[in-house]
């Protein structure tokens, strides 16, 4: 038997298709926008007023100022780095942190867990966070990128959860095999937690890639800076980066206005730039990330 539906459920489909299609829109505008505004002519960027629906004309200087220049290139590796290996820890990390917190045979774990949860609502404050990142030797160089976010208490809260949402006769069959708390976490629990893990993964991933403040703090020497603030001076502070790329490049930049133009196309670009690497990402965890956040959430 066919469903008809009724005017009611046709009229709610109308309207929620509608909001849908308003919320695409206004997501999908904002990135749109700065890709049109890449490859426009800076000139008449600058001139422009309201909706960019298209590029106005077509240019790749922005993008040859920024692949030409020396200093968002060191960045750009500096932030590769900084994320492959700091993403590398987190994952290490949490993992060993959640396996232990989610054994049921842990002493004192409620009182562990207490004073881990704590951290979450209280810190020292930066300045006290910042003479001791100087005395531990986490100052200018790369662990100081690395270390200090090692671990998320929000991540290994929801990966210990995931841990223990896992049936303990499964590892009560693996401990008859003789396997050892090594082996049953890498060989039961580990498999059995692959969407948790993508969305932790994910979460630490993003996250490393957008730091700007530990890099503005803790480094000194702009050979170390990450891409992400060198971005953030370049769309904050507004400096004369794009004039010295103009210049560096070939690019003629002759008056305070061409330059003014080229700095806005350097900010699009710059921004473009940083943001193709995690949009890539997304597409391959996106499946995992509800089921992930669900299981890792559902027991406490």
């Amino acid at each position: 038997m066919k469903y008809q539906k009724t005017m009611g459920n046709r009229m709610f489909d109308i309207l929620n298709y509608t909001l849908l299609t308003l919320l695409t829109l206004a997501c999908l505008y904002p990135i749109l926008h700065i890709v049109f505004a890449s490859f426009s002519d800076p000139a008449r960027l600058v001139a422009h007023k309201g909706l960019l629906l298209k590029p106005l004309g077509f240019t790749l200087d922005g993008y040859k100022l920024i692949f030409k220049d020396n200093s968002l290139l060191v960045g750009y590796k500096n932030t590769l780095i900084y994320v492959g290996l700091g993403t590398f820890v987190n994952m290490v990390m949490t993992i060993m942190g959640a396996f232990v917190l989610s054994r049921r045979d842990l002493y004192f774990k409620n009182a562990i867990m207490i004073v881990i949860t704590i951290t979450m609502f209280f810190g020292g404050g930066l300045i006290p966070w910042f003479l001791l990142m100087k005395d531990i030797g986490l100052f200018n160089n790369l662990w100081a990128m690395i270390l200090p976010t090692a671990l998320s208490t929000w991540n290994i809260i929801i990966l210990r959860t995931g841990f223990q949402a896992i049936p303990l006769e499964l590892e009560e069959a693996a401990t008859i095999d003789g396997a050892s708390q090594a082996r049953i976490l890498m060989y039961v629990i580990l498999p059995l937690s692959k969407a948790t893990l993508a969305v932790i993964f994910l979460y630490y991933l993003v996250g490393n890639w957008n730091s700007w403040f530990n890099a503005m703090v803790l480094l000194q020497d702009r050979d170390k800076f990450p891409l992400q603030l060198l971005m953030k001076e370049i769309l904050v502070a507004n400096d004369s980066t794009a004039t010295s790329m103009g210049s560096a490049s070939g690019v003629v930049i002759d008056s305070a206005g061409s330059s003014t133009a080229y700095r806005e196309l350097v900010k699009y670009c710059t921004i473009v730039v940083s943001t193709i690497p995690i949009l890539m990402v997304y597409p391959f965890l996106q499946k995992y990330f509800v089921k992930g956040v669900y299981i890792g959430s559902i027991k406490g």
